[in-house]
């Protein structure tokens, strides 16, 4: 019950309705018990064996008694009867009056809990490192943070009512029946753990089915979501019939597994019905023989039944709260894998907090190869960057230039070797100043659904329409974006689609101009244009590169022949660097390609 046990650590948040809940629970719970023995008498008058107490007794039914018979002879039979309905009428109001208040106040923690448990997901998510997500698939990330967070407000949130409420009104009642009769309410108790052994023993495969219910779940949606993002292939290639079968087997595994779970589930109500009414069938018959042995008088036997008749409904619920429970832990235990999942890309005990750049970037026999892999995509790299200067990387695919630009901002940390900055270790400044002073644009203009302006402006919450304008002409973005419907007010919608793709990347070139950061990492930001766009991101790169210190990765090596420093890799080692003037004197690999791209 571990992870049942986390759930409820998010509710010191939100004790102040605990506590009202509670207190509800308990002055309920009480006119519950009041209202049992006021049936006492109004049995007594039905089977017309009420007695006159005239001498007032210490117990409480002896008390009730009393006070039944001074308003008998006082107000006669049909009076005094009268008077016992609208006592007990009275005292059902207000124990739902407080039913309905512990209800009321438990609502603002049931949802709050969800609310914290998605947005510990969402930030958990956005924590980790991006070496993580290679491992995961999205659609399965996005079930765990909308239908596992939902199963657990369906399966467990929704019993915890249950949970506080039942086992008062169960205390409650049982005292009242041993009261009444210890030796019948000893037999209850084992016909009631009876009950409970069944249901425990087949509600321990819910769990485990419902766990692979969910995982099944997240892939489907990780289908889903593939199948959106690859829409334009799929048609191109034909390729309908096969994803629609591929959909159909998941979606056919799926559908098997749930209707498992809720046939397990479904089943809890009709067995704790059946096996209730089973027991009460036992209790009449074991009662009876009581009553007419004369060792239990019928009117307690009746207050006895009505008081058992308030356990069943709890233990009824109990039982079905603990199915459900089963159920829902099958997606705590999913959503704690993301929540425990250690992130190794984190600050330093004391970080240096003030850092400013203001000499070089150096690589310093850096070694790296991804997680859960053994094969080196960086084997021994040093090379230096000063301040202002711009230096590319080229080289074939897989030659490793999009690992030396990732480790830059600790998207991944190295294996082996340092980098530093002004000669102090990355990994010994804070995380967030370190990624302040770098901005990157990438291939894939990755861009929100949101407005121009926020995307421009994205991450910063203090903006200036001059600022948001002035960026935007830095980047050769203001001339098409004033054209737009609502100009930077215009919604751009999912991923930017309503954008040509030399815009968008002008947008991220213009956020990254925004942000006015000392370093600059271009990864392949114009590879993907035609020659037009590709023109006009040149040309705004190029007014970025203005005092800028910079890092280029391009296949293109036409756009980087001005830099100050190109660096040649293969097979993740640098094989040559220079100019691109004494690169091509030198006659090696770099000639090599520019002659191809010529060619």
């Amino acid at each position: 019950m571990k992870s049942f046990y986390h759930i409820l650590s998010y509710i010191s948040k939100y004790r102040r309705f605990v506590i009202l809940n509670i207190v509800c629970n308990i002055l309920m719970a009480l006119f519950m018990v009041v209202s049992l023995p006021a049936f006492s008498p109004f049995l007594m008058i039905l089977f017309g064996k009420e007695t006159i107490v005239e001498t007032k007794p210490d117990d409480l039914l002896g008390q009730l008694k009393y006070y039944f018979s001074v308003s008998m002879l006082q107000n006669g039979r049909e009076t005094t009867l009268l008077y016992i309905c609208m006592m007990i009428a009275t005292l059902f109001f207000f124990r739902n009056v407080f039913r309905y208040l512990a209800l009321y106040f438990i609502a603002p923690m049931r949802n709050g809990i969800v609310a914290d448990l998605r947005q510990a997901m969402y930030e958990k998510i956005t924590s980790l490192p991006i070496g993580y997500f290679t491992d995961q698939r999205k659609g399965d990330l996005l079930s765990r943070i909308t239908n596992d967070v939902q199963e657990v407000e369906w399966s467990i949130l929704n019993v915890i009512e249950s949970v506080f409420r039942e086992p008062l009104i169960l205390i409650s009642s049982l005292a009242f029946m041993i009261f009444i009769s210890p030796h019948l309410t000893l037999f209850v108790i084992g016909l009631i753990l009876f009950i409970g052994l069944i249901i425990s023993g087949i509600s321990k495969t819910l769990r485990a089915t419902a766990g692979l219910a969910q995982s099944k779940l997240g892939v489907v949606i990780a289908q889903v979501e593939e199948t959106l993002g690859g829409l334009r292939i799929i048609k191109a290639f034909q390729a309908e019939t096969y994803q629609n079968s591929k959909f159909r087997n998941e979606n056919e595994q799926y559908r098997k597994l749930v209707t498992k779970v809720v046939r397990r589930k479904d089943l809890a109500s009709p067995l704790s019905e059946f096996l209730g009414v089973s027991t009460v069938m036992f209790l009449l018959w074991y009662g009876s023989r009581l009553v007419f042995n004369n060792q239990l008088s019928s009117e307690l036997f009746m207050s006895f039944l009505f008081a058992f008749y308030n356990v069943i409904d709890p233990v009824k619920n109990l039982s079905s709260a603990w199915y459900n429970i089963q159920k829902g832990r099958a997606a705590i235990d999913r959503i704690e894998e993301v929540l425990d999942t250690k992130n190794n890309i984190v600050d330093v005990e004391n970080p240096i907090k003030t850092f400013g750049f203001e000499q070089q970037i150096e690589y310093k026999n850096v070694s790296f190869c991804y997680p859960n892999s053994e094969k080196k995509i960086l084997d021994n790299v040093s090379f230096i960057i000063p301040k202002g200067k711009v230096v590319a990387l080229v080289g074939a695919s897989g030659a490793g230039k999009s690992t030396i630009a990732d480790l830059l901002p600790r998207f991944y940390d190295v294996n082996e070797g340092q980098i530093l900055v002004d000669n102090i270790d990355i990994r010994q400044i804070k995380l967030n100043n370190l990624r302040n002073l770098i901005g990157i644009v990438s291939q894939e203009a990755i861009l929100f659904n949101d407005s121009i302006e926020n995307n421009i402006i994205f991450g910063k919450e203090n903006k200036e329409k001059i600022d948001v304008e002035s960026a935007a002409k830095v980047a050769n973005a203001h001339e098409f974006i004033i054209k737009t419907e609502l100009g930077y007010e215009t919604n751009i919608g999912d991923r930017g689609s309503k954008l040509s793709g030399g815009q968008r990347q002008r947008l991220t070139i213009a956020r990254a101009v925004f942000k006015d950061p000392p370093i600059l990492i271009f990864d392949e930001a114009t590879s993907s244009l035609d020659s037009e766009s590709e023109q006009l991101v040149q040309q705004a790169l190029n007014n970025m590169l203005s005092n800028k210190t910079a890092i280029i990765i391009a296949h293109r090596l036409s756009t980087i022949q001005n830099a100050d420093l190109i660096i040649v890799l293969n097979n993740g080692k640098i094989l040559e660097q220079g100019t691109h003037e004494s690169l091509i004197e030198k006659g090696g690999e770099y000639k090599k390609l520019v002659s191809l791209q010529q060619l």
